[in-house]
């Protein structure tokens, strides 16, 4: 597993040994950061269920302005912090050792985007997404990787379907957060 592009780009990533830690395949992660390639800049990202950091790192090697980390596997977090000092970007970035759904519930509001990639099969997505709209600025988005099989709503609180992906046995569901100014929305 390795850095894609940007700063850090190249640098090898390490992982925990663990049937919930799913490294993203490098297809999609090219996907899912060609998404967001022009609101990334400076933009302020939440990697939640960040297992071993990876989506974060990427955000932050590309550009992004800091990324929360959150986990609440000790092993994940020193795999992150180690991660983050590699590519020497531990300076843009906070590390968490709490559950992600704890954290959605007293979470600060601020966010242009949030990377969610739970363990597969436990309905995790379907407990965090009705709890991230409140948390993001207008125009946010959302990326949910998730196993191919899994058909999430439409519409959560504040957030709307943009785009769904399929990459073999894995897909990419992208949603944004509504913009207060109903003339501003965006229609398919």
């Amino acid at each position: 597993m390795r850095v894609i592009t940007g700063s850090a780009r190249g640098r090898k990533l390490k992982t925990l040994d663990s049937l919930e830690i799913r490294p993203t395949p490098d297809m999609v992660k090219e996907a899912i950061f060609s998404i967001v390639q022009f609101d990334l800049p400076t933009a302020s990202v939440l990697d939640l269920f960040a297992g071993s950091g990876q989506l974060g790192i990427e955000s932050l090697s590309r550009g992004a302005g800091h990324c929360v980390f959150v986990d609440k596997n000790p092993a994940a977090i020193a795999v992150i912090k180690e991660n983050l000092n590699t590519c020497k970007l531990a300076s843009n970035a906070r590390v968490l050792n709490m559950d992600s759904i704890e954290y959605l519930k007293v979470a600060k509001s601020g966010l242009d985007i949030a990377l969610l990639d739970p363990p597969y099969r436990n309905g995790l997505l379907e407990k965090a997404l009705p709890l991230l709209g409140s948390k993001l600025n207008d125009g946010a988005f959302v990326i949910c990787e998730h196993e191919r099989e899994l058909e999430l709503n439409d519409e959560y609180p504040q957030l709307y379907l943009h785009k769904r992906y399929r990459y073999g046995k894995v897909a990419v569901t992208v949603y944004k957060k509504a913009d207060e100014d109903p003339e501003k929305q965006v229609t398919e």
